[in-house]
């Protein structure tokens, strides 16, 4: 398994970017934030997504150097449309206008729309509490065929649906970021590369037996579905996603009326809020550290918050480099060699 260099990395994806139409600007910082993934342990909204996200602009279902323009809304409450541009310089511009209404207003909301995939939703939580601010956000996806069928049921009906909240704490911040499906489905893909099960009760057939089988999405026989996490729960949260993050913003939600053959196609509902408004600011730091210590006491080294293990594998990959497995590097490399870059430009991404 070949390990990769972060610089390397994101030398290589931008210059591919750049070669299917991307501003420098546009091509680095995309490139950064599918890195980062990777750095995070989060291989699915990594560089297995860049061969797809080169197609997707050859298509002509990305237009590379789009900018968010707002839409609707006033005073702290905006609406922004995305223009079908990548979602990593869209979804940065749409939050750090949330930020400066949650600066003046101490609350502020935005609806985003028609953007392509936002990529690792933890990237905007992480914009918010480096501003002192709690944020919040919903994702709906419509991208294709639903993947994930809803509590009780056998074939895909939303999509993996992600919720993040970030909240401020020193020395790092809490970072909840997850799917409300039982794991991303860019994690059935990175399991399938590797000929990997994936955990037990995340997969069903489309005849609704349990599975740990990839090949149950990404096999050649009838496709079956993700389950959502915590059963009922999971599904309740998928269910809210759409309506917040899709049918409040105007997106669209996994019904059959939206047209699902644009890509990846994301809505995100932000909400931004100042602690410093509700509460003393020293206070309430205080006692997120004081309940953040309480509930780690109860097996140390065992019990983590929110965020750890994500710094954990970021300080181990900057320091190894980072892991790819044979396809995904396959993938990546085929499509930088289609794009005409030099092999030796190809390579230089290689740790040793």
């Amino acid at each position: 398994m070949p390990r990769l260099s972060s610089e390397g990395l994101i030398a290589l994806v931008a210059a591919m970017l750049v070669r299917v139409g991307a501003e420098e600007a546009v091509a680095h910082q995309v490139a950064s934030d599918l890195v980062e993934a990777n750095l995070q342990g989060h291989d699915s909204h990594g560089m297995q997504l860049v061969p797809r996200y080169v197609a997707n602009v050859e298509k002509g279902l990305i237009t590379p150097n789009a900018v968010a323009q707002q839409v609707g809304g006033m005073g702290a409450l905006a609406l922004w449309d995305g223009g079908m541009g990548f979602g990593q310089v869209v979804g940065r511009q749409a939050t750090a206008a949330g930020i400066a209404a949650a600066r003046e207003h101490g609350l502020a909301g935005f609806g985003l729309r028609n953007t392509h995939h936002l990529g690792r939703i933890g990237a905007y939580a992480e914009m918010a509490v480096a501003e002192g601010l709690i944020g919040i956000f919903f994702v709906n996806a419509v991208s294709g065929v639903p993947f994930v069928a809803p509590f009780g049921g056998a074939d895909g009906r939303m999509g993996t649906n992600p919720i993040c909240i970030g909240i401020p704490k020193s020395p790092h911040p809490i970072l909840l970021d997850f799917a409300t499906s039982a794991i991303a489905v860019g994690k059935v893909k990175v399991a399938f590369n590797a000929g990997k099960p994936v955990p037990a009760g995340a997969l069903v057939t489309h005849e609704g037996e349990a599975s740990t089988d990839p090949a149950v999405i990404y096999g050649q026989g009838p496709r079956g579905a993700l389950q959502p996490f915590g059963g009922h729960k999971g599904y309740g949260l998928a269910l809210v996603c759409e309506i917040l993050g899709g049918a409040l913003t105007g997106g669209g939600t996994n019904q059959p009326a939206t047209p699902n053959d644009r890509g990846i196609v994301n809505g995100m509902l932000g909400i931004l809020l100042d602690p410093a408004r509700l509460a003393e600011s020293p206070a309430f730091a205080a006692e997120v550290d004081a309940i953040s210590e309480h509930v780690m006491a109860s097996a140390p080294g065992r019990v983590i918050l929110p965020g750890e293990p994500e710094r954990r594998a970021r300080a181990e990959r900057v320091a190894q480099g980072i892991p790819l497995d044979d396809v995904t590097w396959g993938d990546l490399s085929a499509t930088a060699t289609r794009l005409g870059l030099p092999e030796g430009e190809i390579r230089a991404a290689l740790v040793g």
